[in-house]
């Protein structure tokens, strides 16, 4: 049922939280993994072409630590893992990939507390209805 598992990242430290239960989903049902970082370059439009590039730059080679480390993460699980870097709205980069790999099922973080007020807006929320596989959403909202 679920042979192609993708985990969009920013990289944070929640991720770590989202990759293991897509893991976990991922090693009972012998699937790969496909973490995507999605540069979100609509900040920096205002600016000139050297300090948007710039900035740009900057991110991508974040996102390139990033998928390093989410592929040592799965790998050391004994998951197959494949990674890629996009630049783009990373809400429609997320649904595109979803569409053009074939994936099964989406595992994202969200940082949620009513579901309704704070998701209004926000890349979970759009992945989440408009997804046309399921999605798992996992909080990374702190517990206190």
């Amino acid at each position: 049922m679920y042979d192609r598992i993708l985990v969009p990242t920013d990289g944070g430290d929640a991720s770590l939280k989202v990759f293991a239960h897509a893991a976990d989903i991922a090693a009972r049902r012998d699937a790969t993994v496909h973490v995507l970082y999605v540069v979100d370059d609509r900040a920096f439009l205002t600016l000139d072409d050297a300090m948007q590039s710039e900035a740009v730059e900057q991110l991508r080679a974040e996102g390139r630590g990033a998928l390093s480390d989410a592929k040592q993460t799965f790998e050391a699980e004994g998951v197959t893992v494949e990674t890629e870097l996009r630049r783009g709205n990373p809400g429609e980069e997320i649904l595109d990939y979803a569409d053009e790999s074939d994936v099964d099922l989406v595992v994202m973080g969200t940082r949620r507390g009513d579901f309704e007020n704070s998701m209004l807006g926000s890349v979970s929320r759009e992945v989440v209805t408009s997804a046309d596989v399921p999605v798992l959403t996992v909080s990374l909202t702190d517990e206190e």
